[in-house]
Formats: structure tokens, C-alpha cells, sequence
């Protein structure tokens, strides 16, 4: 937790982020033709409450904007940090019972779970969209709302193949293979020769969820048709639950109770020579000085291609949601708005160290992504993301879905033989059901 004090909005200090002119009520005002601040009510505070940081620059620099703002305006601010896990259970409690964080930085398409409970910030968001070059597409989709943004998109956490080249060489691979096909040989090979592969099988928000809809989209399976019919139980989704059992064999015991935590742990021990992961497994070995070795070793690129022809990939997303049960809700948005400014959000993605891919198109020059050869596989995620509700409409059935890990649990109990690939995506069937009700 940190907390901010009140100050004068006239003091300034090495923590002002923001550049420009201090106007009547203390408002920054950009040099801008759509100009937009908010005034925060009299005595106003703020609870934000975000997910545990994976990458130590990111919650730094996070921290470090919110002083700025705190500074600027005098409006205290605490930052509470949750595991992944938690922050869609609290986020929900919150919207239920009308009290609890003011902003929350949610996962997916959860802002549609309890649409009515939230601040409209359609104005902000036109706002940063005119002035930043818009909104990724995917992004926007989540934070969106019968045409009205019920969050803001904050960002894409890119997900990509993480692995030893040494060991992948000393598997007999000089290239490592672009399609589902040649994978599947690369982790047999691995395997062989001790080194397993392992990916997220448990009720993982990121990495559980990225393999698990990769695994059926890349075969061509899909929970729902453009009408929002569910579609799950398909030929083509069973094809994938099938690769996923082969590919299970593959990896080292355990995998079907990871969360979010034990891959990047398991990687960084040795135990295994590949996972899918954030860039932050990387970074974890490059700032280790015990690790130096191991991070020169690494490589990260794109999911293989399967069956379907394409790449697919979920990549979690996060949009930052203000209940508008807030006291505040001028102080909350003026938040948000400068948080998402270019001179707060330049800096935080550098410190995120290509963590962190930007929401908004005119941010995708930044610096970061030349910085390292292996930013080069999470540049694009924002632009190629397909939303977990693909091909239907997102809403509250499709964040229903998601927050009950179907895609995830039925592609782990086919991969471990609990269930048939048949059963499996039979159960997903009737499960998705009950929420997409037609």
C-alpha cells in the first residue's frame, strides 16, 4: 500500500511529472485544442486499487505518477496491490455492494460484468482518443458499452514462447518452429533430453487463459458464432484438445495447478526450457545478477501457428474502471486523465520495460520496443489481440465465461485425460450456456 498527503497545488517538487500552466482551481492545462481537466471536489481521496506488479519498474513509476498527481492537486491517494486472482473477485464484492476502491484496474471484458455500476468516462476517452492517435480496436471493445466507454483501456500485456536457445539447439533445432506441427516435435525432443516443457493449465487470469484459448483457436474452434450462439463443442475444437494431450505429455508434473506465478518460477529454476509468458520472465533473469547467463540464453517469439492458418492470440488486457458509487468523481476521473497523458505514460511504459503495451496508437513509438531484440515478439500485442468473445458479441455472457475459466479447465482436463477431448468440450458447452442464452 502507499498513500499520498495533501499538499499545496500551488508547491512544486522534483515529483511533477506534468508540464504546463496552473489555471484557476489548480487545473493543468495542455496546450491543446481539445482541451479537457476535471476539478477535483473539495477534501477529495482516492482508493486505486491494481494487480500485484510482475515487473518492478511498472508499480515504481506507477507510484511515482500518482505523487505527481497528489502533489499537483492535493488529492491523497492510495495504491493497494491484489494478486491477479483476486482483483476480479474484489472488483465484483465492490460493484455489489456499492463501496470499497474507487478505480480499479480490472482484467478483460470484467468491466461488463456490472456495466450499471460504473462511471461513464465517455468524454475522457474521446478526449485521450482524439488527442493520442485512438484507441486499438480490441482494446476499445473491452472498455466499451452500448457505445459508451465504462473504463478506460490501460494496456496490453503481451504473451509470447520464452525458451533456452542452447537447449532448443541441443534438441536439434536451429530455427525454432513456426507451426503447431513442428512445436509439438520441439517439446517431445525437450523433453528427451531433460529439459520439459511446461505451460499454464490452472485458473490463471494471464497465462492460463492465453494458452487455453490459443490451443482452440489455433485449431479453429471458437466458444461462440458471430451471433452469439455457442459453438465450443465443434470438430475443430476437439482437434486442438487432442494436440493439447499430446503437447501435456511433453511437460514437467504439475502444470495443471499453475497459476501466474509457477511458470515464470519453474523457468527462472531451470526446470523447464520453455513457457509462454510476458516479458517480465525475461527481465526477471536480465536484472538478476545470478541469472546473467541464463537471460543471454533466452528467446522470446511469437505462439506457432496452427491448423487454422493465422496467429491467434488472446494477450490479456487490463482497463482501469471508476465505480460510481465514488464521492469523487471529478477527482477520480482528473486521475485517470492524467495518468494517461503522454508525459506520465511515456515513462511508465520505459519503466514497465516492454511489459506494458500502449492502448493508443500514437504511443507506439515508444522507444521500448527498439530497446531489446525479444520486445520485438509483444510490440504489436494491442494490434493483433482477438477479444476472448471472439466471434461474438462482447457483454456480459462473454466476461461471464471468462471469470468461470471454461476454456481454461476444459482444455486442462482433456491435456490430462480427465476428460475425452469429446467430453471435455461437451461439459464447455453446456457450461457456456447457462450465460449465453438465446
Amino acid at each position: 500500500m502507499a498513500e499520498f498527503t495533501r499538499r499545496g497545488i500551488l508547491k512544486t517538487g522534483a515529483g511533477l511529472a506534468a508540464a504546463g500552466a496552473i489555471g484557476s482551481g489548480g487545473l493543468i492545462r495542455p496546450a491543446y485544442a481539445q482541451d479537457l481537466s476535471y476539478t477535483p471536489e473539495q477534501g477529495a481521496s482516492l482508493r486505486v486499487l491494481r494487480w500485484a506488479k510482475f515487473v518492478q519498474g511498472d508499480e515504481n513509476q506507477w507510484l511515482a505518477n500518482t505523487k505527481a498527481f497528489s502533489d499537483k492537486y492535493g488529492v491523497p491517494v492510495r495504491v493497494d496491490s491484489e494478486g491477479w486472482e483476486d482483483i476480479r473477485p474484489k472488483a465484483a464484492v465492490a460493484a455489489n455492494v456499492g463501496s470499497g476502491p474507487d478505480i480499479v484496474l480490472v482484467w478483460f471484458d470484467d468491466a461488463q460484468l456490472y456495466p450499471d455500476k460504473l462511471l461513464d468516462v465517455t468524454e475522457l476517452a474521446n478526449y485521450l482518443g482524439n488527442k493520442y492517435g485512438g484507441w486499438y480496436e480490441g482494446l476499445q471493445g473491452y472498455a466499451q458499452r452500448d457505445g459508451k466507454f465504462i473504463g478506460l483501456p490501460l494496456a496490453t500485456i503481451g504473451n509470447a514462447i520464452c525458451y533456452r536457445e542452447s537447449w532448443v539447439k541441443q534438441a536439434g533445432f536451429n530455427e525454432f518452429p513456426k507451426d503447431t506441427d513442428g512445436f509439438l516435435a520441439l517439446c517431445r525432443k525437450l523433453k528427451e533430453i531433460g529439459h520439459p516443457a511446461g505451460f499454464t493449465l490452472g485458473n490463471g487470469v494471464g497465462d492460463g487463459n492465453n494458452f487455453g484459448h490459443w490451443i482452440m483457436w489455433s485449431h479453429g474452434g471458437k466458444m461462440v458464432d458471430e451471433q452469439g450462439n455457442v459453438t465450443v463443442n465443434s470438430p475443430e475444437t476437439i482437434a486442438g484438445l487432442k494436440y493439447a494431450a499430446e503437447l501435456y505429455k511433453t511437460f514437467i508434473p504439475g502444470t495443471e495447478a499453475w497459476l501466474d506465478t509457477n511458470n515464470n518460477r519453474a523457468f527462472l529454476a531451470g526446470e523447464i526450457g520453455m513457457t509462454a509468458n510476458g516479458v517480465s520472465l525475461y527481465y526477471a533473469a536480465k536484472n538478476d545478477p545470478n541469472l546473467q547467463e541464463m537471460a543471454k540464453d533466452i528467446r522470446c517469439v511469437p505462439l506457432p501457428i496452427g491448423p487454422v492458418g493465422q496467429s491467434v492470440e488472446l494477450c490479456q488486457t487490463t482497463t482501469a474502471v471508476a465505480f460510481n458509487y465514488t464521492k469523487y468523481p471529478n477527482a477520480a476521473k482528473e486521475y485517470l486523465r492524467f495518468m494517461w497523458e503522454k508525459e506520465q505514460f511515456f515513462p511508465w511504459m520505459e519503466a514497465s520495460s516492454g511489459y506494458c503495451c500502449q492502448p493508443l496508437k500514437g504511443y507506439a513509438d515508444h522507444p521500448v520496443w527498439k530497446a531489446d531484440p525479444n520486445n520485438a515478439a509483444y510490440a504489436g500485442a494491442s494490434a493483433r489481440l482477438r477479444p476472448n468473445g471472439y466471434a461474438g458479441p462482447l457483454g456480459y455472457a462473454s466476461a461471464a465465461v471468462m471469470a468461470d475459466y471454461i476454456v481454461v479447465n476444459m482444455v486442462a482436463e482433456a491435456a490430462t485425460g480427465q476428460r475425452t477431448p469429446e467430453e471435455a468440450a461437451a461439459r464447455a458447452q453446456k457450461r457456456a450456456e447457462r450465460y449465453y442464452r438465446v
